[in-house]
């Protein structure tokens, strides 16, 4: 095996794909709290803007966790390239 493996360096790619999904999600999901936090304790309705992040989440969600599962196939399978 070598670092240069058609399947390795697909998964550094991959690793790539994932991380620059996940990183906003990570911001989304502290907004989505505050929002959440605040309406909570103002006993009002969640705002547009927390139903504005969760569409984003969701859809960044998708690609990132895709990412994940194709690095985990591609460690399993380790097809050639």
């Amino acid at each position: 095996m070598s670092v240069m493996d058609g399947w390795v360096v697909a998964s550094l790619v991959l690793y790539g794909v994932a991380g620059a999904f996940w990183l906003p999600v990570v911001w989304m999901q502290v907004r989505m709290r505050d929002l959440a936090t605040q309406a909570a304790a103002g006993g009002k309705d969640l705002p547009a803007a927390y139903d504005r992040l969760f569409r984003w989440w969701l859809a960044c969600g998708f690609p990132g966790f895709g990412a994940v599962m194709l690095i985990i196939w591609l460690m399993i399978a380790k097809p050639t390239f």
